[in-house]
C-alpha cells in the first residue's frame, strides 16, 4: 500500500481515540521501512497532527464541504507537505490527484486537484485571513488553551506557542546497567548519526533509526528525554536507600533510579493499571534491573501499604503542556475541568507520600508540565501545610534552559529549545 494511504488510516485511528506513538510505532513494525521513509512518514503523521486546525481552516476555505474522511485527510497530508515541508510542490498535488482518482474516479481527482492548486497560489493571503479571524485556529490550538496562554504568557506568547508546537527531537538515554556512554558514540559513529545535544548519558539525535538496531533490542540503551533522567538523576538514590517511584509507567525513571543504586538496595514503582504493571516489568527485564519489584496501588493511598521509605520520587500525572509536542493529539481533547481535579490528586499524592518517607529522608515531585498552578503553587502550598519539609538543592546542568521558581524549584520551559517541558523541586523532610 501507498506511504500516504497507509497514514490517512494512521490519522484516523488517533481521531479514534488511539495513541499517536502506539499507533505509529506499530505501523513501522509492520512495514519494512528504509530510514528515509520512515523518517517522511514521522514527519508528515505528527506534523498533520499539530497543524490539523489550520489545515481544516484551509480547506474550509476552498470546498463547501468534504464528507469522505479519506479525502479530507488526504487533504490535510498534502497541505502540510505544500506548505511545512520542503516539497515537490507539483509531485505532491499530482500524487493526490492520482490516488484520489484511483479510489473515487476522475471528478473527485480533479476536484482535489483543483483544491490544492488553489491553496497552493493563494497561501500567503489565506493564511493572514485565518490569522486574522481567529489566532488560535491560525496556531492550531482550542481556543479556551490559546486564550489561557495567552493571559499566562502576554510577552512570550508566540515563543509559547511555537515550543509547544515544534518537532521534538528522538533522545536516547545509554543504559549504563549494560553498556557505556563510549559505546554508544561508537555505535553513533558506526551509523553515521550526528548528535544535536547532550545532557550526562543523554543524547539527542539526528534520527532515530537506532531503534531499529541489536543494540538497542538488548537494552543497551533506551528512549528517554533528558528532563524524566533529571528529575530521577535528582532524587539522589544510592544502594542504600528503600527507594519508591510513586507513579512509575512506563519505567524510564524507574530505570534510571535503579542504575543510581547500582542495581541494589530496595526499589518499589507502582502504578494503578494493571496494564502498565506489565509494562513497567517489561522495561525491568528489557533493562537488566534486578532491585525492583512493581506493584499495582494508587499513590494516594500509599499509607495503607505499611513500608516507609528514605527517598521517593512523585513524578505525579498533570495537564501535560510539557510534552504536547510528542503527543500532539492530546491537545485537542484537554479540558479546563480535568485540570482542577488533576490538581486535587496532585496535592492527595504528595500528602500520602509525605506520611510514609522517613525523617531526614528525600522527596523529588515533577511534572511534565509548564503551567503554574501544577508546578510552583503546588510545591509551595504543600510547604504551607507541611512545616517538616524543606527545599533541597538540584543538580541541572549548564546546557540545560529553563530557570528557578522563588522557592526553589528548575522549570524547563520554552527557555530550552530541545527537552522536554517539566518541573522538578527537591524536598527533604527534617
Amino acid at each position: 500500500m501507498n506511504i500516504k494511504e497507509r497514514l490517512i488510516a494512521l490519522i484516523g485511528e488517533t481521531e479514534g481515540g488511539k495513541y499517536s506513538n502506539i499507533v505509529l510505532g506499530a505501523f513501522f513494525r509492520e512495514q519494512g521501512l528504509s530510514a528515509g521513509e520512515r523518517g517522511f512518514a514521522t514527519e508528515v503523521f505528527y506534523g498533520v497532527l499539530r497543524r490539523k486546525p489550520l489545515l481544516d481552516a484551509l480547506i474550509a476555505l476552498k470546498t463547501k464541504e468534504v464528507k469522505k474522511d479519506w479525502l479530507r485527510q488526504l487533504l490535510r497530508i498534502s497541505l502540510y507537505q505544500l506548505l511545512f515541508m520542503e516539497s515537490d510542490d507539483k509531485g505532491v498535488v499530482w500524487e493526490a490527484t492520482e490516488l484520489s482518482k484511483a479510489k473515487f474516479g476522475v471528478p473527485v481527482g480533479r476536484f482535489i486537484n483543483g483544491v490544492l492548486r488553489s491553496v497552493q497560489r493563494e497561501a500567503p493571503k489565506l493564511l493572514a485571513e485565518i490569522k486574522a479571524k481567529a489566532k488560535h485556529v491560525y496556531w492550531s490550538f482550542p481556543e479556551w488553551i490559546y486564550r489561557d496562554l495567552q493571559a499566562r504568557y502576554p510577552d512570550d506568547l508566540p515563543t509559547v506557542l511555537t515550543y509547544l508546537k515544534r518537532t521534538p527531537k528522538m533522545s536516547f538515554r545509554v543504559n549504563r546497567l549494560r553498556s557505556t556512554p563510549a559505546a554508544f558514540e561508537d555505535l553513533l559513529a558506526r551509523e553515521g548519526i550526528g548528535v544535536v545535544k547532550q545532557v550526562d548519558a543523554v543524547y539527542y539525535t539526528e534520527s532515530g533509526s537506532l531503534l531499529h538496531t541489536p543494540e538497542f533490542a538488548r537494552g543497551e540503551f533506551t528512549v528517554q528525554d533528558a528532563a524524566s533522567y533529571l528529575a530521577a538523576k535528582n532524587l539522589g538514590a544510592t544502594p542504600d536507600d528503600i527507594v519508591l517511584d510513586a507513579c512509575s509507567a512506563p519505567g524510564g525513571k524507574l530505570a534510571v533510579l535503579a542504575e543510581c543504586m547500582e542495581n541494589r538496595g530496595e526499589l518499589t514503582a507502582l502504578d494503578i493499571y494493571p496494564h502498565k504493571i506489565k509494562l513497567i516489568r517489561e522495561t525491568l527485564s528489557k533493562l537488566g534491573i534486578k532491585n525492583a519489584t512493581a506493584a499495582d496501588l494508587s499513590a494516594t493511598k500509599l499509607p495503607l501499604q505499611g513500608k516507609r521509605f528514605t527517598k521517593i520520587l512523585a513524578d505525579v500525572p498533570c495537564s501535560g503542556y510539557g510534552v504536547i509536542s510528542k503527543k500532539p493529539e492530546s491537545l485537542y481533547t484537554k479540558k479546563r475541568e480535568n485540570l482542577e481535579a488533576l490538581r486535587r490528586t496532585q496535592a492527595d499524592i504528595l500528602d500520602a507520600c509525605a506520611e510514609v518517607l522517613l525523617p531526614g529522608g528525600t522527596l523529588l515531585y515533577s511534572t511534565c508540565t509548564i503551567l503554574r498552578e501544577e508546578n510552583t503553587d503546588r510545591a509551595a502550598a504543600f510547604l504551607q501545610s507541611h512545616r517538616d519539609f524543606a527545599v533541597a538543592p538540584l543538580d541541572i546542568p549548564a546546557n540545560v534552559g529553563g530557570g528557578y521558581d522563588e522557592i526553589g524549584g528548575w522549570l524547563i520551559d520554552w527557555r530550552e529549545d530541545t527537552l522536554d517541558g517539566f518541573y522538578l523541586i527537591k524536598l527533604r523532610k527534617r
